[in-house]
């Protein structure tokens, strides 16, 4: 087989195949390498709390299949930590979420159409995935269950699986009212998305809403893969947000975060100026996509128009526009995301949007030039003696744009 290029591979992380494979042979090898699963004993059925924690594949779509979480003998306010990634940053490694999601076992449930969601609310299947608190269900272990984790670049790691005929959900699960009402309601999807969210609704929970058939016109309604609801979502209230600031005064001066987590960097940069956004990630020998250091770059103008679609950018992408909606400024856009050998396993692009969100908690380190806070976070990559940030294409189109503008308008 012939070498597939890296530039691809982080393109791609592992859910495209751009390279023409059936399978990503990283996340293979990844998996056998790190199935800590071997051996599993379960008498006649799996019990456990739900954190919850549901999904939708997208594998066959429109037939999919649902994947429901359960950690065996685990009841209660306990399951909470098996899925919950607002808590884990800042305390868990990434072993720890390993270990933690390696504990799940992932019973799947599939050939479901996604135009009948219908079937799930009735058994309250998919009323567990939007509950406020983790919900008893039981499932038959009959069948075989494969002892190994499945990754990829935008969902939370899965635990060992096991192919099921029915789930049963044995306690009610506590639905938050403001779904409840939607549920009932006749309201394009979008609306629903923007409505819960201003309704401060936990964001993640509106990702399983969205997911799993709950929202939208209910002549339209119907499952959607997670992966692809995660996205969504977040391109629907970060569009939202945008479009409120457009026409707001830019902030002051350049400012400069930073927040770093599970082996990723990142360096934001916020400059006077209407809407546009560069996102450049650089990725480090031995991280996981790659064996060389690779550099990509994406850039999105004033109207929304991206370079191409990157779910881990528009997680980045959102988490800033609500910092500058809730500032009532707008503001040009610089993320540089690096990523180091310490990121070895891929853990969902959760880490991005609640990394960018907490860095931009911080105070920011100000500059009176786009090219004075571009050299300091040069000075400050690990691969800062291998990279030129101001040789970017991306980021000489940012330079040569402000000074055109600058004298246009002196």
């Amino acid at each position: 087989m012939p070498k597939i290029p890296a530039e691809l591979c982080i393109k791609c992380k592992g859910h495209k195949y751009l390279c023409g494979l059936s399978i990503c042979p990283i996340l293979e090898r990844f998996k056998n390498v790190t199935s800590t699963v071997s051996k599993i004993v379960i008498n006649n059925k799996i019990e456990g709390s739900t954190p919850p924690s549901i999904l939708i594949g997208e594998k066959n779509y429109p037939k999919v299949s649902l994947v429901y979480n359960i950690p065996p003998g685990v009841i209660g306010e306990e399951a909470k930590d098996y899925e919950n990634p607002e808590g884990w940053w800042g305390r868990k490694s990434l072993n720890d979420i390993i270990s933690i999601r390696s504990s799940l076992i992932s019973t799947i449930l599939g050939g479901l159409n996604v135009r009948d969601p219908y079937k799930l609310y009735e058994k309250e299947i998919s009323l567990a995935g939007i509950s406020e608190k983790p919900v008893v269900s039981e499932t038959d272990s009959s069948g075989k269950i494969v002892p190994k984790l499945k990754f990829d670049g935008i969902l939370i790691p899965r635990g060992p699986s096991l192919t099921v005929q029915s789930i049963k959900v044995s306690e009610n699960p506590k639905v938050p009212r403001t779904i409840q009402k939607l549920i009932f309601d006749d309201l394009k999807a979008e609306e629903s998305v923007i409505k819960l969210y201003l309704d401060n609704e936990n964001y993640y929970r509106i990702i399983s809403a969205f997911s799993l058939g709950f929202l939208g016109l209910k002549r339209n309604r119907k499952l959607v893969p997670t992966r692809w609801s995660i996205t969504a979502v977040d391109q629907i209230v970060g569009n939202y947000l945008l479009d409120n600031i457009r026409t707001l005064d830019t902030i002051d001066n350049v400012e400069y975060y930073y927040g770093s987590y599970l082996g990723n960097h990142f360096h934001i940069i916020l400059y006077p100026s209407s809407h546009s956004s560069t996102w450049i990630e650089i990725w480090h020998p031995l991280s996981l996509w790659t064996t060389e250091l690779i550099i990509s770059e994406l850039s999105e103008n004033y109207w929304g128009e991206y370079d191409s679609l990157d779910g881990g950018y528009i997680a980045a992408r959102f988490s800033i526009i609500e910092k500058l909606y809730k500032r009532r400024r707008q503001a040009g856009i610089i993320i540089i995301r690096e990523i180091t050998k310490d990121y070895f396993a891929p853990v969902g692009n959760w880490h991005i949007r609640e990394t960018v969100k907490r860095a931009l908690e911080n105070k920011p380190k100000t500059f009176n030039t786009i090219e004075e806070s571009l050299k300091y976070v040069n000075t400050n990559l690990e691969a800062n003696d291998k990279i030129n940030l101001l040789g970017l294409k991306s980021i000489k189109k940012i330079i040569g744009q402000r000074r055109i503008d600058e004298f246009l308008f002196k």
